[in-house]
């Protein structure tokens, strides 16, 4: 390809603008904080002089608007990853605890989905399987939008629920368990092979929302890779050769960030220390019952409004973990279980 044609190609092109109005946005948001922080100064210079109290909720409203405009891009510095820029692809599988795991499943994904909402994001389910009574017993959906995946991986790993069921008729309280796989939406092709007699590939009936085509061809598809043991679905595309694309797009992230991993582990000497995320391994406590507390048990990051963190406000654990991650992961985070 000529130096001519590589920035007329349209993927290219695309990326480029992208990149052109994030730092037009970054430029336009500091310009903000700039005016934000001269009016703040002059408010305080006016109370004082005229000794106006009445100045003070103003003040304090302007204040609070400026830090969070400031943390906002502050902790956009610290997404530098390869692919914290791209889209992200959640999937999200319900775990031990029958009906109750589903419906936590659902409760997460309803999370996500306030959380994408209120970022501005675009939310696509991929592929979804519903409980056999109530929620959802797997779910694979992308989030598009700038930064999606530097964000969203900090929700990799299990999730655990504590409350009392209202599936049970004596109103005991459960523990459930959901795991939350996250990757970028690489749009470059990635350079990894894939063997023929190392996958499996199924076709399936699609069972989402989609028209008569959609549910009455085997469109969907599955793909296994026999040799880790991943599997990814996709069913949401309008054709078989689609859903077929786009499942190969994501075995390919999977097992880029897989290799990623095991050279991290093995640079740092830590290979075969390494164990399979379980369901007594959870990132995060949900507790309804008997009181209420969020905690992140790789930050210590805690909030006691849980209402309020499945409503979306989820952007402290997810800034925690991106600055326990810029401090390189330290271990003296608490990791105990919050009963």
């Amino acid at each position: 390809m000529e130096a001519g044609d590589f920035w007329n190609d349209p993927v290219v092109s695309q990326n480029k603008m992208k990149e052109l109005k994030s730092m037009k946005d970054d430029v336009a948001t500091y310009g903000q904080l700039a005016t934000q922080y001269e009016d703040i100064e002059t408010l305080i210079e006016m109370g004082y002089e005229e000794n106006d109290e009445s100045l003070i909720p103003e003040i304090e409203e302007e204040l609070n608007s400026f830090i969070q405009t400031y943390e906002g891009i502050r902790i956009k510095t610290l997404l530098s990853g390869e692919y914290d820029k791209d889209n992200a692809i959640v999937s999200l599988h319900a775990g031990a605890g029958g009906t109750e795991s589903c419906d936590w499943a659902a409760m997460l994904y309803r999370m996500y989905s306030r959380w994408a909402d209120a970022k501005g994001f675009q939310l696509e389910v991929l592929d979804s399987l519903d409980g056999d009574e109530a929620g959802i017993k797997s779910i694979t959906f992308q989030v598009n939008g700038e930064n999606a995946y530097g964000y969203l991986k900090s929700e990799k790993g299990v999730h655990r629920l504590v409350r009392i069921s209202p599936f049970n008729a004596a109103g005991k309280r459960q523990t459930s368990f959901v795991s939350c796989d996250v990757m970028p939406d690489i749009e470059d092709d990635i350079d990894i092979e894939i063997k023929d007699e190392d996958i499996r590939i199924d076709t399936y009936r699609s069972s989402g929302a989609g028209g008569q085509h959609i549910n009455k061809t085997s469109s969907a598809i599955r793909i296994t890779h026999f040799p880790t043991g991943i599997v990814v679905q996709c069913q949401n595309e309008r054709s078989q050769f689609q859903n077929k694309d786009k499942a190969m797009q994501m075995l390919k992230a999977k097992l880029y960030l897989l290799k990623q991993q095991e050279n991290l582990e093995k640079a740092a000497g830590i290979r075969g220390e390494v164990t399979e995320i379980g369901w007594g391994n959870q990132i995060r406590s949900y507790v309804m019952q008997p009181y209420t507390m969020v905690k992140d048990h790789r930050t210590g990051v805690e909030s006691g409004n849980v209402d309020s963190v499945m409503d979306g406000k989820i952007d402290p654990f997810i800034n925690g973990y991106l600055k326990w991650l810029s401090l390189g992961c330290p271990k003296n985070m608490s990791n105990d279980d919050t009963e």
